[in-house]
């Protein structure tokens, strides 16, 4: 089945600067809000829900990832295009829920913060053993993944919906296992983060 065009390809150094611009963006306001001091960041704001609806739009993501990649095998176009736009726009949504919630006080959770002191003392590093190690690993490569998925992300989209879909396949078999890898692993690191929540 072939489908047209959403997008002109007339047009691609525009978006090219666009994904580009995002690309580097998206990171960059990332990494200033998880190390802003907390005296910078607005009392009062309530997000001590968003790491749990976080895990449920990464969960959801996941699910519809897997059932976009069944769609396209089975050559379902109609079906693979609607799933894959709508993980897009819950991985859209996460990522804004996402800073949100990292501007906020509630943000300074660590792994193996038993009292909810905000410091994972040598007895808490005990108990958690090596436990640590694995959650420290997972979320390493989940937020370095994280940042590579973004701009491949886009150009995948870019590509489909400018019907460039050679190049929209050639982009999607390094897209498609990071961006579930991303996905599934953002669940796992809230499972495994999910008893230090006050």
């Amino acid at each position: 089945m072939e489908t047209s065009a959403i997008i002109s390809e007339k047009n691609e150094k525009r978006y090219v600067w666009i994904i580009g611009i995002v690309s580097i963006l998206i990171p960059i306001v990332v990494a200033i809000l998880l190390y802003l001091p907390e005296s910078l960041r607005p009392q009062g704001l309530n997000t001590k829900l968003l790491p749990h609806f976080n895990a449920i739009l990464n969960t959801l993501t996941s699910l519809l990832l897997l059932f976009g990649f069944f769609f396209i095998k089975k050559k379902n176009i109609k079906m693979h295009r609607k799933v894959m736009t709508t993980a897009f726009v819950l991985s859209s949504i996460f990522l804004v829920s996402y800073v949100i919630y990292h501007f906020s006080p509630d943000s300074s959770v660590k792994f193996g913060d038993v009292n909810h002191d905000k410091v994972v003392d040598e007895a808490e590093k005990l108990a958690v053993g090596t436990v640590r190690y694995v959650y420290l690993f997972i979320l390493l490569t989940h937020i370095l993944l994280a940042a590579v998925v973004v701009p491949l992300v886009l150009f995948a989209f870019y590509f489909a919906l400018s019907n460039q879909i050679a190049k929209h396949k050639k982009m999607v078999k390094w897209t498609y296992p990071i961006w579930l890898y991303v996905a599934v692993t953002g669940v796992i690191v809230y499972l495994m983060i999910s008893p230090y929540y006050q």
